[in-house]
């Protein structure tokens, strides 16, 4: 038998599952995930940070549209999913034109002499310090009361989510898209594709051109706490030039690399070699050797050629829907994006400005489509 639905959406991640839930008051959805659990790859390995700065001018538009929800996330929490904690951005003097570029057009950003930012954390070498800023309005994101608040939403309204099923195959069967899982067959006239680092290759295989989309590791490891630092009330501090990232974290210390490296779709771990560079980056900028790595892991980041999210259906294939290459933003962009992919989907009109919601779509002109 093949279960039937308004809507088909495979990807249980925050975007898959966010998506299914704006939608399920309106339509019957079916979400597909490949693992056990939801949110088992980017979603679950996410940095938890919510920074109204970060990204191009596009993403700090859907940021801005995000922080409502975050704030009070009607319908997924009874209270916000936000709590304070700062972004601390340091420069050495080679990274000085990128800290320049990150400050230029940002708002709610401060300057900090490098005394300063050593009061803010204690461990940071001065003497490396050639400029520091921070963004106080940085926040940490409760990412798993998110994304299981957003799955009770859509199950509350009927939405159903399938995990343990793989897509084996994809094919157009009078206007509707058939998908053979190990789990069950499905069709939709609607197929959402918010399989993150897979979204290219759940494209290919229901025979939609690709995007060109990149899947990258951004690996991490946790360190126990700096001996008689009491760190929980640190900001997240980094480098000005991606070269290294570290963030309080129940107690601990996060620190990662900041590696973007291309790979294929996987469950990834980190590398060893990739986690020994950058942690002596890290050192160079503190004052503590780290000793001991309690726990290290990886996850993926997917681009699109011009690092901005793909939403939209694809101008070559009715009914085929783009929920893609969130990068880095997806957790905190993840209520503004949902809301758009339900109003799309169900032609309703967005509050996003039309500019905005050109510059996401699948047929852009800044985005390089290639044939698949």
């Amino acid at each position: 038998m093949t279960t039937t639905s308004d809507i088909l959406v495979i990807g249980g991640g925050i975007a898959g599952i966010s998506a299914a839930a704006r939608l399920a008051p309106d339509a019957s959805v079916t979400v597909l995930e490949a693992e056990p659990m939801i949110g088992h790859h980017s979603s679950g390995r996410s940095a938890a940070i919510f920074i109204r700065n970060y990204g191009n001018a596009t993403l700090r538009a859907l940021n801005a549209a995000s922080a409502p929800f975050l704030t009070d996330p009607e319908g997924v929490s009874d209270t916000s999913l936000l709590s304070p904690r700062g972004e601390m951005l340091l420069a050495t003097d080679e990274d000085l034109s990128s800290f320049d570029a990150y400050l230029d057009g940002s708002d709610g950003i401060e300057r900090l002499s490098p005394q300063q930012a050593q009061e803010l954390v204690p461990i940071l070498r001065e003497d490396a310090i050639a400029a520091a800023a921070i963004e106080w309005d940085a926040q940490d994101i409760d990412v798993d009361r998110m994304l299981q608040g957003f799955a009770r939403k859509l199950r509350s309204h009927g939405g159903k989510i399938v995990t343990g099923a793989p897509v084996r195959s994809i094919s157009r069967r009078g206007g509707d898209w058939a998908v053979m899982t190990p789990a069950g067959d499905f069709s939709a006239p609607v197929l959402i594709n918010a399989s993150g680092g897979w979204a290219d290759s759940v494209a290919q295989m229901a025979g939609v051109r690709t995007l060109g989309l990149v899947p990258l590791r951004r690996s991490a490891v946790l360190i126990p706490a700096p001996a008689g630092q009491d760190i929980n009330r640190w900001p997240l501090f980094a480098n000005a030039g991606d070269q290294w990232y570290a963030k309080p974290e129940a107690g601990r210390l996060m620190i990662s690399p900041a590696d973007e490296d291309p790979v294929e779709p996987h469950d990834l771990w980190a590398d060893d070699m990739v986690i020994a560079e950058g942690l002596h980056r890290f050192e160079q900028a503190v004052t503590i050797p780290v000793s001991r790595v309690e726990h290290s892991w990886a996850g993926m980041r997917t681009f699109a050629p011009d690092r901005t999210p793909v939403v939209g259906f694809a101008p070559d294939a009715e009914g085929f829907f783009w929920l893609a290459g969130q990068g880095g933003y997806g957790m905190q962009t993840a209520p503004a994006l949902s809301q758009l992919a339900a109003d799309l989907c169900l032609g309703r009109l967005s509050p996003l400005a039309p500019t905005i919601i050109e510059e996401l779509s699948p047929g852009r002109a800044t985005l390089n489509l290639q044939q698949g």
